[in-house]
């Protein structure tokens, strides 16, 4: 392929493919995009003509994407938050506090914590806009330094001199037991009591499991208890479920429990000598350009106390 080829990729090209990326499927993309079927289907080939290779392959249960495909994906997305930014900046120096957000968060903040901030920043600031996707703290930590979100939001304490870190909100995991479960009614129970019963994990990755394994690392001697893990699951949600369920129990953290410690449907146990706390971080690089409503945002963050 040469490079005089690669020159005739069009904008509404890389659009079209990023939107059926992530739509899944022709109709749905075509839908999104205001255009028709046939026009996003012309798109399409005029692309993969233009690059002289298929990246897109068609099933019945909707599209996948070549290896040739997924590069052209992955710098499509690059190339459309660059031109986004280049529009943010430009609106930046008229000062209009407007602009487009992108946020990566781990489960906590982005289930518990930042929507109703994001919701008290659209009543303040209508004109800014925001893109949050929930993942785990360590995917969040690697789609920063990846340019794959402008700010981050952990469960865990990243060192990183490529990176701002600022503390932010206080957390404590708690040992949450179902409505009807014999230690329901309990003041506290011991650590090896815990370990006797099912109990429910996160998977790896997640800022509340690293928590809890450094907790028993440092306080106890070693590098986590014996509990009898029945499953491992990749969101509090999901685990609050499995623990209604009768599956078992978890430590989880206090925000994710709020609703049902309040309703009686689980109740905090506490452990005796287990005392788990962390912080919430925001994360961001270092030679991140801040443009008005980014630090509009931040400086809302800044002052919540959730």
């Amino acid at each position: 392929m040469s490079y005089d080829n690669f020159k005739n990729i069009t904008m509404q090209q890389i659009e079209a493919l990023k939107e059926l990326v992530e739509a899944g499927s022709f109709t749905r993309a075509a839908t999104n995009m205001f255009i028709t079927q046939p026009t996003l289907t012309k798109q399409m080939k005029n692309l993969e003509d233009t690059v002289k290779t298929k990246i897109i392959n068609r099933r019945h249960t909707g599209i996948t994407l070549t290896p040739e495909g997924k590069i052209l994906y992955d710098y499509a997305r690059r190339i459309l938050r660059l031109r986004d930014e280049a529009r943010e900046k430009v609106l930046s120096l008229q000062n209009h506090d407007s602009g487009h957000i992108l946020i990566s968060a781990s489960s906590i903040p982005a289930t518990y914590i930042l929507p109703p901030i994001l919701g008290q920043l659209k009543k303040q600031y209508p004109d800014i806009r925001t893109h949050l996707r929930m993942t785990d703290s360590e995917d969040t930590y690697q789609t920063i330094l990846d340019d794959l979100a402008e700010i981050g939001f952990v469960g865990k304490e990243i060192v990183d001199r490529r990176l701002v870190v600022v503390t932010l909100w206080k957390d404590r995991l708690v040992l949450a037991v179902p409505a009807g479960h014999p230690w329901y009614q309990r003041e506290a129970v011991t650590l090896r009591e815990v370990e006797e019963e099912p109990f429910i994990m996160r998977e790896m990755g997640s800022g509340t499991r690293e928590v809890m394994e450094q907790f028993f690392q440092k306080e106890k001697g070693h590098y986590g208890p014996n509990f009898n893990v029945v499953c491992e699951i990749g969101s509090s949600e999901a685990v609050k479920e499995a623990i209604s369920a009768g599956i078992g129990i978890s430590l989880l953290s206090i925000h994710a429990l709020k609703r049902e410690l309040s309703q009686g449907h689980f109740r905090e146990v506490p452990i005796e000598g287990c005392s788990i706390e962390r912080n919430f971080y925001m994360i961001y690089k270092k030679q991140f350009h801040l443009m008005n409503h980014h630090r509009k945002f931040i400086s809302l963050i800044k002052n919540q106390i959730p």
